[in-house]
């Protein structure tokens, strides 16, 4: 065993994994707590998305550190990080556990149990997925449903490592690889949004003269948003750069510029008062959708969830 530690730690990477030998008793939540420790640098956030005390987490942590016989974390203040020997095992970890729940979604493949780890931008979190969630939830109880938030690049990466089984996110501007698949849930034409107060008409003449609060061109949304600024030769005085949605139109709101959006699912926040230009040309619309592994094995998981989202 100790002859075995001492290999893994030379090599590190796969070999870190294939070269230890685990006892049959380690429990592999130990490694998730430790996966999702590194993904969000903290105990206590890890703690939250795994319905744990933080001492639970801890103690998991703990005792893999035990089995292993090294530290796999490192703590400056409230910030967790990964040890040289943490980031060795943390891809094969990420592998097992993905090995370990598609042998659960193959045991279980009749009955529309087991997990789906779905991502989801801010606007489908709000406006798209709630009704299609409790309508999954009432029909399919034992699912386990995860949700991850994020960006689209971000979720869209995820996906294709095999790190979610699914987003939903906006659909990119390139070619998908050949393992996954697309369905568009939402088109969203860009819009110009303005003050209530704001009387002028002409949309091209408001993101030419007023403050611009623009759309986040780390957001595939903004970059739509941005091309067709560049397009039409407008070049906007930027005020603020946000990646929200809802506090974009609450400063627009508050008489802090103009902005260009997609016309996103409602629910928008509350008590506002603003305006919404149509473009006065047609342009490619933001298109909210799923995107999914083709091999997966939880396909007849994700098949139940595109059936009830197709009756929203």
């Amino acid at each position: 065993m100790q002859h075995a530690k001492a290999a893994a730690k030379k090599a590190y990477g796969l070999c870190f994994i294939q070269t230890i030998e685990f006892p049959l008793l380690m429990d592999t939540q130990f490694l998730e707590s430790f996966v999702v420790v590194v993904e969000h640098g903290s105990v206590a956030e890890a703690a939250r998305r795994l319905n744990l005390t933080p001492a639970a987490v801890t103690q998991r942590i703990r005792a893999l550190e035990h089995e292993i016989g090294t530290v796999l974390l490192s703590r400056s203040g409230r910030t967790v990080r990964a040890t040289e020997a943490g980031e060795a095992i943390l891809a094969p970890a990420r592998a097992l556990l993905r090995d370990v729940r598609d042998l659960r979604a193959i045991a279980t493949e009749q009955t529309f149990s087991g997990e789906l780890k779905l991502g989801a931008v801010a606007s489908a979190l709000t406006g798209i997925l709630p009704s299609t969630l409790a309508r999954v939830t009432r029909k399919y109880p034992q699912m386990k449903l995860t949700i991850d938030p994020g960006i689209s690049p971000e979720l869209y990466k995820k996906v294709v490592d095999g790190e979610l089984d699914a987003a939903v996110i906006v659909e990119p501007q390139f070619a998908l690889p050949k393992t996954c698949e697309w369905t568009t849930w939402r088109e969203e034409p860009l819009v110009v949004l303005a003050p209530r107060a704001m009387t002028e008409p002409d949309p091209h003449r408001l993101l030419s003269t007023e403050p611009f609060i623009r759309y986040d061109r780390r957001q595939w949304g903004g970059l739509l948003a941005d091309t067709y600024l560049r397009r039409a030769g407008i070049y906007p005085t930027d005020r603020y750069e946000l990646d929200s949605l809802d506090a974009i139109a609450v400063l627009v709101d508050r008489g802090l510029g103009v902005s260009l959006v997609p016309d996103w699912a409602a629910p928008w926040p509350e008590g506002l008062s603003l305006r919404k230009i149509s473009l006065p040309e047609p342009f490619e619309m933001r298109r909210i959708g799923l995107l999914w592994r083709r091999a997966s094995p939880r396909i007849r998981l994700l098949n139940a969830l595109m059936t009830e989202a197709a009756g929203s």
